[in-house]
This record gives structure tokens, C-alpha cells and sequence, in this order.
């Protein structure tokens, strides 16, 4: 099978792209390279801090587009394209709610960095491998940033006992389940795929000319932009029943894989 007309890739990070280890594959830099020369743009999309997703790409951050944050922050070489920020007042109600769901750690995704008030050891250690300028402070509502998210931590698992909790304010916010372990509440109608929107309109490329990859729950409406869309063998149920195509596991490299055997062959 031969794609010919790509024009625009989307990969997530963190199942797909990355393998378990959250390291690139060894050859993407050269299969990158080889996307370049026949003009498809890539984009990283992904749940993590801009600055955790640099730091992966630290070879080659003057040609790569980045969107951030699930879709709240677009960022392409130097330049910004889309800041969605949530107002401070909007902040208040949910993050005092948040503070009463059990076993939950929350972290306050800024422009300049991330907050979080826990000292705990264990979940200081797993969050700074997503967020890589943070600072532990005492109220995370007391610091002047622009916030472009609430990521929420459960160690029992996100599905199950922080997104049901969270019901009361979906009318209000874009609330994503974005890994086992991880809530995403942003700002209302923020999601990846309103990013995407976003970079194909200014790029006047198609979703006919557009294909995807991801993994999880954050990547459904990654997958509803693009004609072509791709999970991981590893993806989440329902990410595999809206895919157009699966391949290999991100511990297999199956994003290159399946560039390899589809686009540049």
C-alpha cells in the first residue's frame, strides 16, 4: 500500500512515537530528513509540556512544529501560532473540587512552566520525565503565568477514578482522558484535533492529505481530522476502532515502520 499523497503527518508522542523508555526511535532523524526532502511536514502532538517535547526533537528544534498541551499550545520554530489560555477566575471552582478527589495529583501547566504542590517522592520522580520546567510550590493558584491546562495524576488509573469525578464540569471545560494514568481538563473545544484544524487551514492542506498516529483517548479527535489514521498496536480499544490502519507497537517502532513501508518506499 502506497500513500501519495501526504502532504502533513501527525504523531503523538508518549505509546506511539516514544517507545516505553520515552525515547525516539534511533532512525528518526533520518526518516524526518527524508520527509523533509520530499516536502510532507511533520507535527508532534501530544498531552506533554512544549519543553518536555523539544527536548526529544533537541537535534532538529528549528524545523519541527509542535502542539503542545493537547492542543493549548502551537508552537512552530520560533514562532507561536495558537495560545488557549484558562482565565484565572475559571480556575478557582474546579481546582477546589480536584483537591477532593482521593489519591489525585494535580498539576497547573503554565507558559513559563508547571506547578504542582506535592513533595511526594514516587509521583515528583514519574512527572519530571513529561515536564521538564516545573517548580514545587504552595499554591499553584498564586502564581502569575498563562495556564493553558489542569493535568490530573492517579496512580489507580485515570479512566476509573478521576474522569467520572469530573462530570459536573464537562459543559465547561474539554476534559480528556490522555493516559492511564493522566486527566487533561482545558479549555472548552481545545483538543488535538482543533489544533490540527488549525494547522491545516494555514497550511492549506487537506484531510485527504493528512495521516495520524496515536494511541489513547486524547487522539480520538486527532484521528476524526485526518482521512488517514494509524493506532498503534498497543492503542487504546477505541482509538483501534476508529483507525483506518494499525501498525506495529511504539515498542516496535511502528510509527516509522509504517512510514517506511507506506510513504517513503
Amino acid at each position: 500500500m502506497k500513500l501519495n499523497n501526504i502532504k502533513l503527518i501527525v504523531s503523538d508522542m508518549d505509546g506511539t512515537l516514544l517507545n516505553s523508555k520515552h525515547q525516539l526511535p534511533s532512525n528518526f532523524e533520518d526518516i524526518y530528513k527524508l520527509l523533509e526532502a520530499q516536502n510532507i511536514k511533520f507535527v508532534a502532538a501530544s498531552g506533554r509540556q512544549y519543553y518536555s517535547i523539544i527536548d526529544k526533537f533537541e537535534h532538529f528544534t528549528n524545523n519541527i512544529t509542535i502542539v503542545a498541551e493537547n492542543g493549548a499550545y502551537i508552537k512552530s520554530n520560533t514562532s507561536e501560532i495558537a495560545v488557549h489560555k484558562i482565565p484565572k477566575a475559571k480556575l478557582n471552582s474546579i481546582i477546589s473540587f480536584i483537591r477532593t478527589i482521593p489519591n489525585t495529583y494535580l498539576v497547573l501547566c503554565g507558559k513559563k512552566q508547571a506547578y504542582i504542590e506535592q513533595h511526594d517522592a514516587a509521583f515528583v520522580s514519574f512527572f519530571k520525565e513529561f515536564y521538564n520546567a516545573y517548580q514545587i510550590v504552595d499554591a499553584v493558584l498564586c502564581m502569575e503565568d498563562d495556564f493553558f491546562k489542569i493535568a490530573l495524576y492517579n496512580p489507580n488509573g485515570a479512566e476509573e477514578n478521576i474522569y467520572p469525578f469530573l462530570n459536573p464540569f464537562k459543559t465547561a471545560f474539554q476534559i480528556k482522558v490522555s493516559g492511564y494514568y493522566w486527566v487533561d481538563v482545558m479549555q472548552l473545544n481545545i483538543n488535538k484535533g482543533t489544533a490540527l484544524e488549525q494547522l491545516q487551514t494555514i497550511w492549506h492542506i487537506s484531510k485527504e492529505e493528512t495521516l495520524v498516529f496515536g494511541d489513547y483517548l486524547n487522539d480520538l479527535e486527532l484521528f476524526k481530522q485526518a482521512t488517514y489514521s494509524v493506532a498503534m498496536e498497543n492503542a487504546h480499544s477505541a482509538i483501534k476502532g476508529l483507525a483506518s490502519y494499525q501498525t506495529k507497537s511504539n515498542d516496535e517502532n511502528g510509527v516509522v515502520d509504517f512510514i517506511q513501508k507506506n510513504i517513503l518506499e
